[in-house]
């Protein structure tokens, strides 16, 4: 058997011969390593075993404070590394910021005069506050029931009060304003039961009296059948939210047996997220009664059912009991909320009324600066006072501080924005201004005329809906609303300034044209 014939070597390209000294200097360096590890992991090992023979001959209470030590050094040197690797990240969620202080009555009269001042209608918060007033000066203690339509709430008043004329009618929604009535407990406490409109009838016009009816109240006796809907459930958080003493009125309770009332409760406790005061109540009503008699007749008939609130009384009584001035001062902090959240809405639509007419105004005004100017540029907005101005009057209206610097730094951004966005801007307004027979010369005037009109438009809104969200110009958010507005709805509002400037053109030119 011949042997196989012997191959020559292959020969090194140049890449492979340029990277050979590299590789060398690798494999040197790695077997430095590995070396410089083992005598390293050596070194360790003998100091290691040379401090044990050395803690063999300590006594116990060297041992303990050694092994202290070296417990609080690992914990620290844990807690450091721990800092370093959260370090720049957010903060977490479950650290949630402090619930807001609620407010006083001091403050909120403060408030009051000072968006009077400026303008806002307050004299629906003020009705609030004389209200709270009337009350403190009449000693009175309001229960009010309150509940969707149909729950029962009349009837329990009803059953509260026997021989009180109360309407009660099965088809819901009988209720359709606040109604009060006088009764004594079996304590001798004098209350007042207000009967609320029920919540969400078909057009929900009542929902808000009712809402803000059980706010004022002392006690609110919230009636229902069964489990929570999701509206219930909103209702029930929003009173537990501002404080407000409550108890769960569960109507017809004639339908549960005891395990299925206590079912009720944990469900209840688990949905709103704390423990309620459940009271099971038969509010009355009627039922049907069938009588069978010995020849097999049958007669059914409608009788009145016993109403059955002992329990409700009872745990009622245990709210009146309390502290008075305690109930006291729960009403008055869901009043001063209450008063809070109206001023609060009523500030809102003041400014953004307001906020309209100062963008409106501007955008008028930069209308006719460029019509009245001889070569109008694209520089009137950044080197202008128009724009400085707009910015100025919404961040007073706002009561948001804003620097001169930094609000000319978020004009230069946005006229960086203006200048792509221009000879789009030019070209739509030109193809409008076609519908206008006889314009001539003077459409490039016009043209840039409707072009800066559009442009204070978007950014006087932008810069208000940035102020109205956060509070302040933040240059990144309201940067992109402006880029958003100039798009948003761009024909309409160009065809809208383009009929305000060719209007204002004939008038110039019938004044011109006037004699003398």
């Amino acid at each position: 058997m011949s042997s196989l014939p012997k191959l020559p070597p292959l020969p090194l390209s140049p890449a492979a011969k340029a990277w050979l000294p590299i590789r060398l200097l690798l494999a040197v360096g790695a077997s430095v390593g590995v070396a410089f590890l083992l005598v390293l992991v050596l070194y360790i090992t003998d100091l290691g075993l040379s401090v044990w023979d050395r803690l063999q001959q300590r006594g116990p209470a060297f041992w303990i404070i050694y092994l202290l030590l070296l417990t609080g050094m690992s914990a620290g040197g844990a807690y450091g590394v721990w800092r370093v690797l959260r370090w720049g990240r957010p903060a977490s969620k479950s650290r949630s910021k402090a619930p807001a202080k609620p407010p006083d009555e001091a403050t909120l009269r403060e408030r009051l005069e000072r968006h009077s001042a400026a303008g806002v209608p307050v004299d629906l918060i003020h009705r609030e506050l004389d209200e709270l007033q009337r009350r403190r000066a009449a000693g009175e203690i309001v229960v009010s029931v309150f509940g969707e339509i149909s729950a029962g709430k009349s009837s329990l008043i009803r059953a509260l009060l026997p021989g009180t004329e109360i309407a009660v009618d099965v088809r819901g929604g009988t209720t359709r304003e606040v109604n009060y009535y006088t009764w004594t407990s079996s304590a001798g406490d004098r209350l007042i039961l207000a009967d609320l409109p029920g919540l969400n009838e078909a057009d929900g016009s009542l929902d808000q009296l009712a809402r803000d009816e059980a706010l004022r109240a002392h006690v609110v006796l919230y009636v229902c059948e069964g489990d929570l809907t999701r509206d219930q459930y909103a209702a029930l958080r929003t009173l537990i939210d501002l404080g407000c003493p409550l108890i769960v009125a569960l109507n017809k309770m004639d339908r549960y047996t005891d395990r299925e009332l206590n079912l009720v409760r944990e469900r209840l406790a688990e949905r709103i997220g704390e423990q309620l005061e459940v009271a099971p109540v038969q509010c009355g009503g009627f039922e049907e009664v069938t009588r069978i008699y010995h020849d097999g007749r049958e007669e059914t008939t409608r009788r009145e059912r016993q109403p059955r609130v002992e329990e409700l009384r009872r745990t009622l009584q245990r709210y009146l009991d309390n502290d008075q001035q305690v109930l006291d001062a729960l009403r008055d902090t869901a009043v001063f909320v209450l008063a809070q959240q109206k001023l609060d809405a009523a500030v809102a639509q003041h400014r953004h009324e307001k906020a309209d007419a100062i963008v409106q105004s501007y955008s008028r005004k930069a209308v006719f600066g460029a019509l009245a100017a001889v070569s109008p540029g694209t520089d009137i907005l950044i080197q202008g006072y128009l724009g400085f101005n707009l910015i100025k009057e919404l961040c007073a209206l706002y009561e948001a501080p804003a620097r001169e610097v930094d609000m000319q730094r978020f004009l230069d951004l946005a006229g960086n924005q203006i200048k792509r966005n221009m000879n789009l801007l030019l070209a739509l307004v030109g193809n409008i201004f076609k519908a206008f027979p006889g314009i001539g010369t003077v459409v490039g005037g016009m043209m840039h005329a409707v072009v800066y009109g559009l442009i204070f438009e978007s950014l006087g809104k932008a810069v208000a809906r940035s102020l109205d969200s956060r509070g302040e110009l933040a240059n990144g958010p309201a940067l992109r609303m402006f880029e958003d507005n100039l798009s948003e709805d761009l024909e309409a509002r160009a065809k809208r300034l383009a009929q305000l400037v060719w209007s204002r053109q004939q008038d110039g030119d019938h004044a011109g044209a006037a004699p003398g």
